[in-house]
């Protein structure tokens, strides 16, 4: 797949830029196709060879996004902007930081209703002591009460 990019050639801090067209993969300070034109950062100066860059787009070759939004705002391309990688790649971070947050939500969650069913077992087995005991105290009770006196039937005196 053929890319036209940007190819940085300036020095220390003051970035001036070649516009090239390469294979995607290849590194874009090594083999190139062929030179399209350069970009000044500084004064804002672009020269591109307008009609070898819409004869490579015919034959299938992609912008990158930069170079895109550049020439749509210099007027040589027609259409709409893109987002840049940048953009979508604070996209997929803020995407990956809410999914950590809701996981790290979700344990926290899952470990309050842990000590919730925790300590509700806990106040289960108390219960049952309190009534373990209470039933034991009765039992005792009724034990330790001296048995009812039956009445005992008079007779009669002769």
């Amino acid at each position: 797949m053929l890319v036209i990019r940007l190819a940085r050639i300036g020095t220390k801090n003051k970035p001036t830029y070649r516009i090239i067209i390469a294979e995607k993969g290849r590194d874009n300070y090594g083999k190139i196709l062929e030179n399209l034109g350069t970009y000044n950062t500084f004064t804002k100066d672009l020269k591109v060879e307008e009609e070898k860059v819409k004869a490579w787009i015919s034959k299938g070759a992609q912008l990158s996004a930069t170079l895109n939004n550049l020439l749509i705002s210099k007027g040589i391309l027609k259409g709409d902007k893109v987002k840049s990688r940048r953009m979508n790649t604070e996209k997929i971070v803020k995407k990956r930081d809410d999914k950590v947050a809701a996981d790290k939500k979700a344990v926290e969650d899952a470990k309050a209703a842990q000590d919730a069913a925790t300590a509700k077992a806990k106040a289960d087995e108390e219960a049952a002591k309190a009534e373990a005991a209470t039933a034991k105290v009765a039992a005792e009770t009724a034990a330790a009460a001296p048995a009812a006196e039956t009445p005992v039937e008079a007779t009669p005196a002769v």
